[in-house]
């Protein structure tokens, strides 16, 4: 059965990003590292570097091939929290040299977009009484870092 992967194309400190995700995220790793030794359009030989990493339960390529494409929203990681302290202590870790947005996207210092969300917000959203959803929708969207008490709280008003 083929296997999906997604690849991220790295304009530069491709080695320092994916080693600083695989320290925040719990059960990640780095495979390997390597350069590529021969000269590609993106650069004389050995300046290409290509890696090989899983964070959490998802498989990564990595390539750093300088200024080609830069990241945008288009393709963004999530991050399904179980609670409070795990948001903060992840989005404080990236948003640390990069911006923060709306409902709970940020973009690193690398550039990569990243959604840190309570596993609960699926939960409520997808709630049948539709009216519940419909004002966590609310309060999400005028929410920067997500916060669950809130979320809950816009949940239960009436």
């Amino acid at each position: 059965m083929a296997k999906i992967i997604q690849h991220l194309w790295f304009q530069r400190d491709m080695e320092a990003a994916i080693r600083f995700y695989a320290s925040l995220i719990p059960g990640s790793r780095i495979e390997w590292v390597s350069s590529i030794p021969v000269d590609t359009p993106s650069g004389p030989a050995g300046s290409v570097a290509i890696a090989a990493f899983t964070l959490g339960d998802q498989r990564y390529m990595a390539l750093q091939g300088g200024p080609l494409d830069s990241f945008n929203h288009s393709f963004s990681v999530m991050v399904e929290c179980d609670d409070q302290a795990e948001i903060d202590r992840l989005w404080d870790a990236l948003r640390d040299g990069g911006t923060v947005e709306r409902c709970g996207w940020l973009r690193d210092r690398w550039g990569l977009s990243w959604q840190v969300v309570p596993r609960r917000l699926g939960e409520l959203m997808g709630d049948p009484d539709r009216e519940k959803g419909r004002r966590v929708g609310e309060a999400m969207l005028g929410m920067v870092k997500l916060d669950i008490a809130g979320l809950e709280a816009a949940a239960l008003r009436a």
